[in-house]
């Protein structure tokens, strides 16, 4: 038996694979492009894991997709691939359009081609679980009920608008061709592996380096924060017990404004790593412009997937962030390698061939 997940070097498909692997013997074909943020470093334990088998390439490599699908005749396919940053998605939307929802229809394809052909019992079992957000549903004002499943879609930003797109290509596979088809839409993620241009490790990493810690705004923005663990584990119930064509929200029940969240990173790092030359953390906090279209609030509703599948975090923010904060004062040789011009040289040179 066999997954292949796309995206699995990427901040929450690395996890998942490494999470997976952990929990199961069953392989996992891990397929990605390895951008600026996908990053080997993340999957370096499992070196000589025969279980594990790692493919470069894109989603939207309708060949070499349908050369994976013949040769390891997965039984789920688990999409964790896209650009997902709101800030590049503003710089550079083409790209986003391209991965999102190009890439997104290019994979459908080739699965729908796969699974077509799968005899009974295995077609039956088969499905395809779509990752996405809670970006797609808009903004929430502070008084307003968070996001179900129900809500209609609102996206506000590039990146947001394509994820939408990819979604709805998911669900139209379903409804016209059959494809067994799930859908998660996620709630902010944290945690191990994050790539630093994302809020949290951003801050970790400029208070550890003297810099100033950039605030958009007021930093009242609020986001609802999800462990990328427990984010892995609702995965993998949905995965497991899912109805087909569903889409389950997953969410940490865990909303805070960005200030506190950069506020309470400070306090922690004060207290594992206080600076030599005294002083707070807090003192390097700055307040910059707001970027274009910035969301006010997201907040997810997580109860249909503890109603119907009976899951829920595990983590609380302030047992997520804390072990968050120790994972990145423990891990800095990942940090180097993954912000480092050598570390992307040696990508170039590891896979020119196929580049």
């Amino acid at each position: 038996m066999t997954i292949l997940v796309s995206g699995g070097a990427g901040f929450i498909g690395g996890n998942f694979v490494l999470d997976w692997l952990d929990h199961f013997d069953e392989a996992v074909i891990n397929l990605d492009k390895l951008t600026y943020a996908g990053n080997l470093e993340t999957l370096k334990r499992l070196n000589g894991n025969n279980r594990h088998v790692f493919v470069h390439g894109d989603i939207g490599d309708r060949d070499l997709i349908n050369n994976l699908l013949a040769m390891h005749k997965p039984r789920a396919v688990i999409n964790f691939a896209a650009e997902s940053h709101v800030d590049r998605s503003i710089h550079g939307p083409g790209e986003f359009i391209q991965t999102n929802v190009v890439g997104t229809f290019n994979l459908l394809e080739s699965v729908r081609g796969y699974w077509d052909g799968l005899p009974g019992g295995e077609k039956q079992a088969f499905r395809f679980l779509h990752v996405s957000t809670d970006e797609v549903y808009g903004t929430l004002s502070r008084d307003d009920a968070p996001f179900n499943e129900l809500n209609r879609y609102e996206p506000n930003s590039p990146y947001s608008a394509s994820k939408a797109a990819s979604d709805h290509l998911v669900r139209a596979w379903h409804h016209t061709y059959g494809l067994p088809v799930l859908t998660t839409n996620c709630s902010n993620n944290y945690g191990p592996y994050h790539f630093p241009e994302k809020l949290i490790p951003l801050v970790i990493l400029n208070a550890l380096a003297g810099k100033s810690l950039p605030i958009y705004g007021d930093g009242q923005q609020i986001r609802d924060w999800l462990y990328v663990r427990d984010h892995c584990s609702a995965i993998r119930r949905v995965l497991q017990s899912g109805k087909v064509g569903e889409t389950y929200n997953v969410g940490g029940w865990n909303e805070k404004p960005n200030l506190d969240v950069v506020h309470t990173i400070c306090s922690i790092l004060d207290e594992l790593r206080p600076k030599v030359s005294g002083g707070r953390y807090k003192d390097q906090i700055t307040f910059v412009k707001d970027r274009p279209g910035h969301d006010r609030r997201y907040a997810i509703d997580a109860r249909k997937l503890e109603r119907e599948l009976g899951w829920k975090p595990e983590e609380t923010f302030e047992t997520g962030i804390r072990k968050t904060v120790e994972w990145y004062l423990a891990n800095q040789d990942w940090v180097r390698n993954v912000t480092s011009g050598a570390y992307r040289e040696w990508v170039g040179r590891q896979y020119e061939v196929q580049l």
